[in-house]
């Protein structure tokens, strides 16, 4: 009987110890489901039906494309009209779409759908994956994502039909319209118009307006949707001044707002100065085209990965502002990457708060606690590391000018998609390099907020209070 006890016990332990190292993290859940994303992606792809001329993609080649789907970049080492079938659009068009939203957001919709009970694990992985403080009501929110984030597109791409239909007959008018909606709502840059993105559209104003507010309001994040959406139906039913409105809204939102409209703003006004005289970008355009392809680059730059001027003609001084724009990125629980507009604007204030001598940091009457900026501090370092290593690789591997080198890398990195038109020139080991580099940079904030999560649990119980000592800084 004891020999029966003591091995049933054995067994027992070890299904435990099994199970346990099988029960994934939630951040852990939502790479290995962004991995196998890429890499079905990938396989489809390479497939000879995805291909125009009916032959396999070189599956590195398929696999840079499905990452830079997934990871919603842009960057293309293959021409996406000219190679790939509308079977292999589709599919890219569709990678986009689960890359913008997250896959855990399509996985909850289906759960919905077929009656499934979403349990407290995938909750939680949802919460992570949206970057939400709680999980109450995470399913309902995640209904109304998917309902305004259709919308949105529907709206978009029927505006864009006025002027694709026209040009390219109903069937593939309309099929273009709603491509690029969808690509320039989920800041993905991927474009089925031809090797020179959408600079045939420099002085269109329907299509510019268009594609930048769709950009914008992709790049805003789903939490300042929900505030701002709460706050206009308050206004609406009790009667709130605008400026009560603005004041009711969360510090989040108004980190969010003010930081993308100076952007923006300094951003077209920049790229204006410097490019005004410049008869290869927008030297020989009308003063109103220079303004609204100026305006269009600013916003695009930081996350979208459109053109309408091209990028290699401007000045040096041009694609180093452009560098820093994409680098800061769009902001929280949107489809942008980057280092985020909050992070900046978090970063800002505690310099602002250390010159004049405050103890805390304060932005719009609120104080910021301390470990959220140490979060931020520790999230531009590492996305600093990153972008200097990406590119010390590619100068090794790559016969390019530094210049390009760190523009591809930091685009990859902050999931933007613009390039100087090095992209398809870069040896197998620069394209598994920015393959690397999308990766981390779509899903790089996660895993740093889940590093500092599991650092507390580890700390949790220390007692352990070391003595100050002060060192010299600066």
């Amino acid at each position: 009987m004891r020999e029966i006890i003591r091995t049933k016990y054995k067994e027992n332990r070890k299904y435990l110890k099994l199970k346990s190292i099988l029960q994934y993290s939630p951040t852990q859940t939502l790479v290995l489901g962004f991995l196998s994303i890429i890499f079905v992606g990938a396989m489809l792809l390479s497939l000879p039906i995805s291909a125009n001329t009916g032959d396999s993609t070189k599956f590195l080649d398929a696999l840079f494309t499905s990452t830079s789907a997934v990871c919603v970049t842009g960057l293309a080492v293959v021409n996406t009209l000219e190679h790939f079938s509308i079977f292999g659009q589709l599919v890219i068009l569709m990678l986009i779409q689960i890359g913008g939203l997250g896959f855990m957001t399509f996985l909850a919709l289906f759960f919905v759908l077929i009656g499934k009970k979403i349990t407290f694990n995938e909750r939680l992985i949802m919460k992570e994956a949206l970057n939400q403080n709680n999980m109450q009501g995470i399913v309902n929110v995640i209904k109304n994502i998917v309902k305004l984030t259709f919308f949105i597109e529907i709206v978009g791409a029927f505006i864009l039909c006025f002027v694709m239909i026209p040009e390219y007959g109903f069937r593939q008018g309309i099929y273009k319209a709603v491509f690029h909606s969808v690509s320039s709502f989920c800041n993905a840059g991927f474009d089925i118009i031809g090797s020179s993105s959408l600079i045939p559209y420099v002085g269109n104003i329907l299509i510019n307006l268009t594609v930048i507010i769709l950009v914008v309001l992709g790049g805003l994040g789903f939490t300042v949707w929900t505030d701002l959406g709460t706050n206009i139906r308050l206004k609406l039913a009790k009667g709130y001044s605008f400026k009560i409105m603005m004041k009711k809204l969360t510090l989040h939102t108004k980190l969010v707002l003010t930081v993308t409209v100076i952007l923006i703003l300094s951003g077209a006004i920049l790229i204006y100065i410097l490019e005004c005289n410049n008869s290869q970008t927008i030297g020989q355009l009308s003063t109103q085209d220079k303004i609204l392809s100026s305006v269009f680059q600013s916003v695009s730059t930081r996350t979208a990965g459109f053109n309408t001027i091209p990028l290699d003609t401007m000045s040096n001084a041009s694609k180093l502002i452009m560098i820093i724009l994409m680098f800061i990125g769009g902001s929280p629980a949107s489809t942008a990457g980057g280092i985020k507009t909050v992070t900046l604007a978090i970063l800002i204030f505690a310099v602002i708060s250390e010159i004049k001598g405050r103890e805390k940091v304060e932005a719009f009457n609120k104080a910021i606690s301390t470990r959220v900026i140490k979060r931020a501090l520790t999230v531009v370092c590492i996305s600093l590391i990153i972008v200097t290593i990406s590119t010390l690789l590619l100068t090794i591997t790559e016969k390019l000018s530094f210049i390009e080198l760190l523009f591809e890398s930091v685009s990859a990195f902050a999931t933007v998609g613009l390039t100087l038109g090095v992209t398809g020139g870069l040896t197998d080991i620069g394209k598994v390099i920015l393959i690397t580099v999308m990766f981390i940079g779509r899903l790089g904030p996660m895993t740093i907020a889940l590093a500092l999560l599991l650092r507390n649990k580890r700390i949790k119980n220390s007692m352990i209070n070391y003595p100050e000592e002060k060192v010299i800084i600066g």
